[in-house]
């Protein structure tokens, strides 16, 4: 039996190491079985769910599991502490478009996910990489305009600096809802100097409980 404060059982948990590391996003059912475990080292954050088992042949009681929004598992990730500076995370359509918060960076309007693509500002003909640094997102019309050229042979601008997100950034990025709590601790591993820091903070300080991270099918 499952019950618990979370809208519903889809709402994904924040799994650290022990050292506060943000690592990945899990559902319940590998949140209890890491507390069944005993690979739970600390909780934090707010009690998402309580999982009740079987009743004891000996008192009668009835095992329970609570799962809070935030767990750190023992062990820590030697490699990415060592490397978290030079990380670079694998580039998709899908976090692409939520780290520009689904805008065109040329028009600036926003739009669904199905009407947005991905531009090589220095097209892929003239030398361009497929890299963090040198994609941005586009709707259809002003990618279909700028074509084959870079912003300045288009007469474009961009109206943001594409960025490598870090680890923190991308865990953030490839979460479906990010709770409060959640977004306050990813956010005490994002550079302030990154547009995301100042995303962050203003649904924090606009008292949001839940942010949707924009994308629509």
């Amino acid at each position: 039996m499952l019950a618990g404060l979370a809208r519903d059982i889809s709402q994904q948990v924040l799994r650290t190491d022990v050292a506060g590391m943000p690592l990945e996003w899990i559902d319940y059912r590998e949140a209890v079985r890491l507390y069944h475990a005993e690979q739970v080292a600390y909780d934090c954050g707010t009690r998402l769910y309580s999982v009740f088992g079987g009743y004891s042949a000996i008192d009668g009681s009835r095992s329970r599991i609570d799962v809070n929004s935030i767990i750190a598992t023992h062990g820590t990730s030697k490699s990415l502490s060592r490397n978290r500076d030079e990380y670079v995370p694998p580039l998709n359509n899908r976090t692409l478009f939520r780290r520009d918060a689904n805008l065109c960076l040329y028009c600036g309007m926003r739009y669904m996910t199905r009407d947005l693509t991905r531009d090589h500002i220095t097209p892929v003909s003239q030398g361009g990489l497929d890299a963090w640094t040198n994609v941005a997102t586009a709707c259809r019309r002003c990618n279909n305009y700028k074509g084959g050229r870079t912003p300045e042979q288009a007469a474009m601008e961009l109206i943001a600096v594409p960025f490598t997100p870090n680890y923190a950034e991308y865990i953030y990025l490839k979460g479906r809802r990010v709770l409060t709590d959640q977004m306050q601790y990813l956010l005490a591993h994002i550079p302030r100097s990154s547009p995301l820091h100042a995303r962050l903070s203003d649904h924090l300080e606009n008292g949001e409980e839940i942010v949707e991270v924009l994308f629509h099918d």
